[in-house]
């Protein structure tokens, strides 16, 4: 981040204004910026779900290993897992992951990870809220994020356009499992109009559509939120919004409350598929690997 200051150099010749020149002299801001792997263990929906196992290794390994090798790629940035529980601290320290235990009553994984910055980078200017059960999440859209905030956004956040295929595909899931993924309405300046865990837009005239395009209007949301740390702080101390209650979707109190979330078109991830709340879901997951492949770094080793 580079800003600079101007220095008007002058002469006088004769009584008179000789010359101006400005030099530009750029000054370096060091920004830093920690990703935070929130980890609970007594998940309503999935008990233990951070150390359940996908092929052979734990939920809350791989999506270490992601905030890990995207902070190696990002200049003053590192990574930590916050949990509040001790088998997931211990099974962390195993694998030499950072990890912080914070208190069992944060009400949210946000909550979990203004705590953890405060125990680790209590200098941090960006904090990025990389999320547990979304172990497919790619690294580039975790730098992707980073990039957002360092540009002024004050709230950045990643979504994929869907293919028809994969709106096919998610139709199927939401009949199994509703709540599971979250689509996301961008308006014409990046910024997110609604989140919903409904499909999002409702679409008249597909057939139309299907045939002029290949991908659908529908946007995924990815699991993953990057704030300015004053504006986390803010956020945590605001009350559960309206929507958000109704929808079980914290971002939403942002929205209400009027802070912009800038959004960041990605690709779409070795695997492409919500983040993991069930059981069920993780079956599926286990499934898409099989076609799909392991696209955890040490899978071959582990």
């Amino acid at each position: 981040f580079r800003f600079g200051v101007c220095v008007i150099v002058h002469g006088l010749y004769s009584g008179r204004l000789r010359g101006i020149s400005c030099l530009f002299y750029p000054i370096e801001f060091i920004m830093k910026s920690l990703i935070v792997v929130p980890a609970r263990y007594g998940s309503t929906r999935f008990t233990g779900k951070p150390l359940a196992l996908l092929n052979g290794v734990s939920m809350v390994r791989r999506t270490a290993d992601i905030a890990q090798r995207a902070a190696k790629n990002v200049d003053n940035c590192d990574y930590v897992v916050a949990t509040d529980d001790k088998r997931i601290a211990e099974h962390c320290e195993k694998y030499g992951i950072s990890v912080v235990l914070t208190a069992i009553d944060s009400p949210t994984g946000s909550d979990r990870a203004l705590s953890a910055v405060k125990k680790r980078m209590q200098d941090a200017d960006f904090i990025v809220n990389l999320q547990g059960d979304a172990p497919f999440t790619s690294v580039s859209s975790v730098i992707a994020v980073l990039k957002a905030l360092g540009g002024g956004a004050q709230v950045a956040t990643p979504y994929t356009q869907l293919s028809w295929d994969a709106l096919d595909k998610l139709r199927a899931q939401k009949c199994e499992t509703p709540f599971s993924g979250t689509c996301v309405l961008v308006g014409q300046d990046n910024r997110a109009l609604m989140f919903s865990k409904n499909i999002i837009p409702a679409i008249r005239y597909e057939d139309e559509m299907r045939a002029k395009s290949p991908l659908s209007p529908v946007c995924r949301h990815i699991g993953l939120y990057g704030y300015r740390v004053d504006v986390l702080e803010r956020f945590v101390g605001w009350p559960q919004s309206h929507y958000e209650k109704l929808e079980g979707l914290e971002q939403l109190r942002l929205l209400e409350n009027g802070v912009p979330i800038d959004c960041v078109r990605v690709e779409s991830a070795q695997i492409e598929t919500s983040g993991i709340d069930t059981p069920e879901d993780l079956k599926r997951a286990g499934a898409l690997m099989a076609v799909h492949g392991d696209p955890f770094v040490g899978a071959a080793s582990s």
